[in-house]
């Protein structure tokens, strides 16, 4: 298991609670797990918005969930789902130290509107930073489901320094089929976070499929559901709600919130696109100097430092969703819309940028860069955005699964893991806990005799008020 620091460093860099940041490292396990065992391995087919952040867009916003479609309606039974998690969870736990306690599993299975069953599950862990209070993944398991493309064999991001030597992988859903379904869940249930996936899709235009293919499986997964292929029209007396609910259901999942209006404005252009097929209009990229190749791998892995790496990590998510950067860089700050990141012939990898302060393009070297952050101030392209990934995700289809397993195999891990025994891994007998907690803004730390994140009005170290009012569980001592 990566020590807490990992998971702490990571989350002040992506401006987020380390909770959210535990629970996708753990969810990389949980589907390593799921991968793992020979009665799931091949016939669990992820999907969701989960899906989507682990397997196809590594800067996409983060998810809580894992949604799966099983091909045998068998394994939605009490029994048969709490052994098998028992299973996986110790072979986690022999993996990397993750504890996944069996007793605080459950599984809630229940007949859906379509008269067959199906089960919303409770998985509980204990992570590098996880409170007394346990945290949960949950797990939403269908078997009724129609499948319109084949599954495909897809790799899971897993950009943690305990990642296994070959990886993990996991049988999802085609990228077609998840578009689908987002599309028909923006009809179905409204929530800002479908109208936010819809957008964000429709945006990454290198692996946008083709309308024809798009419109075909939609109209097969609405006609399952018994609905419409959803119109703007049939979405605009949503919008008000979608807005309102935009900031607290969405927030928690993303560095920094887009404008709510940023997403509903394109959505006329999206259903110009499905119902033409006419393929929107994209701006010209910014001229390849000699000698340049342009960066765009998903899973983007750079010969900088790790400092670095996260600003180009920040900046990445930054133009996927058309947002203008605060940019340190040689002293002082610029605001800029990012648009390719390039490494020249020399051997430098500069980001490309248009300067909103000087109204010119500029470069930027990476390794010259001091930091950066997401603003929440829109800009509509000059140029192409080469900072999202290109083509399709590498896949193999289902039947070609280069790994059939017979038994319930490891990973081989890239480095030794020191697990201690389950009755020394917590302190006992040493009195009440003390909790310590830090304030985002100002980084002063707080001790609290309760598991209670809320701070008190302070001062920061020049003398200032602090307007820091909810702090990040940085500590438990006993």
């Amino acid at each position: 298991m990566i020590d807490r620091r990992e998971i702490l460093e990571t989350a002040s860099r992506m401006t987020l609670q380390p909770h959210v940041i535990e629970k996708d490292y753990v969810l990389g396990w949980m589907l390593a797990g799921i991968n793992a065992h020979p009665a799931l391995r091949d016939s669990w087919i992820f999907k969701g918005g989960t899906c989507l952040k682990k397997c196809f867009f590594e800067t996409y916003r983060f998810s809580e969930d894992l949604d799966f479609t099983l091909t045998n309606p068998a394994h939605i039974d009490d029994e048969f789902l709490t052994q098998t998690f028992n299973e996986i969870g110790e072979w986690i736990y022999e993996q990397t130290g993750i504890e996944i306690p069996g007793k605080l599993q459950s599984f809630d299975i229940y007949t859906n509107p379509r008269g067959t069953v199906s089960c919303q599950g409770k998985i509980s862990y204990r992570g590098p930073v996880s409170p007394p209070t346990l945290p949960r993944i949950k797990l939403d398991l269908t078997a009724d489901e129609r499948i319109v493309l084949a599954p495909r064999d897809v790799p899971v991001f897993h950009p943690y320094t305990d990642v296994p030597a070959e990886g993990i992988n996991i049988l999802a859903y085609a990228y077609e089929e998840l578009f689908g379904e987002k599309v028909r869940a923006l009809a179905e249930r409204t929530r800002p976070r479908d109208l936010y996936d819809v957008i964000n899709l429709f945006r990454n235009a290198d692996a946008r499929p083709v309308a024809s293919v798009m419109l075909d499986v939609l109209q097969q997964k609405c006609e399952f559901k018994g609905i419409a292929i959803p119109t703007l029209i049939d979405l605009e007396p949503h919008r008000n709600e979608l807005q309102s609910l935009w900031q607290n259901m969405l927030a928690h999942q993303l560095p920094t919130l887009p404008p709510y209006e940023s997403f509903w404005n394109e959505l006329p252009a999206f259903f110009d696109w499905l119902q033409s097929g006419i393929e929107p209009t994209i701006p010209t990229a910014y001229a390849i100097a000699e000698g340049e190749t342009v960066l765009r791998q998903r899973d983007l892995r750079l010969p900088v430092s790790g400092q670095a790496q996260s600003f180009i990590e920040i900046i990445r998510f930054a133009a996927g969703n058309l947002l203008q950067v605060e940019l340190d860089y040689q002293g002082s700050t610029r605001r800029i819309e990012p648009y390719s990141l390039r490494q020249t012939k020399d051997g430098n990898i500069v980001l490309h940028a248009f300067n909103v302060d000087k109204d010119e393009h500029r470069s930027y070297r990476v390794d010259r860069i001091q930091g950066a952050r997401v603003t929440n101030v829109t800009f509509v392209p000059q140029y192409e955005v080469e900072l999202r990934p290109q083509g399709a995700v590498q896949v193999r289809q289902a039947a070609t699964r280069a790994r059939s397993a017979t038994s319930y195999t490891p990973f081989i891990r890239t480095k030794s893991v020191t697990v201690r025994p389950k009755s020394t891994r917590r302190m006992t007998g040493m009195g009440k806990p003390i909790y310590i907690y830090q304030c985002p803004l100002c980084q002063k730390k707080f001790r609290r005799e309760r598991y209670d994140s809320h701070l008190n009005p302070h001062k920061n170290e020049w003398g200032g008020q602090c307007s820091g009012k909810t702090g990040y569980l940085v500590d438990t001592r006993y």
